[in-house]
């Protein structure tokens, strides 16, 4: 069981450094006015998207939901902190694919937003995982 909660933990670690340094690429990549930088970031954007964040967030919903299936569950399957962390979860979920579709229109030169609107995308899973440390480790209700 430890085992699982700290491989679930390491790659949620892993999954939330993108989260966190992916919009901070859109904004510097927003900003950026000539091709060398904008084919610089459109490398680091995909290497972050594909080799870090998604093994990351697969990796860490393989463990949750192996913790889920073995004990947690049964343990807390009435507890409203967990139904909770699981919506926020999703959401989490619909976020980090809304970076795939930045991703992929920054690759196209589709992108229309300014770096001011990543500045506030940036702020995001700073609230995710807030709500979700605070519901696993206190668990309120």
């Amino acid at each position: 069981m430890l085992w699982l909660k700290a491989m679930h933990l390491i790659f949620m670690v892993t999954w939330f450094a993108g989260l966190f340094y992916l919009p901070r690429l859109f904004v510097y990549h927003a900003m950026s006015e000539d091709q060398i930088s904008h084919e610089r970031f459109k490398v680091m954007e995909r290497k972050l998207y594909y080799g870090i964040m998604t093994p990351g967030m697969i990796l860490t919903l393989l463990f949750g939901i192996w913790m889920l299936v073995d004990y947690a569950w049964a343990l807390y399957g009435s507890s409203g902190w967990l139904h909770a962390k699981l919506t926020l979860l999703l959401l989490l979920v619909i976020y980090h694919i809304f970076c795939g579709k930045w991703l992929s229109d920054f690759k196209h030169d589709r992108n229309r937003r300014s770096h001011v609107y990543f500045r506030w995308v940036n702020e995001i899973p700073v609230l995710f995982l807030i709500g979700i440390v605070i519901l696993a480790t206190v668990k309120p209700f």
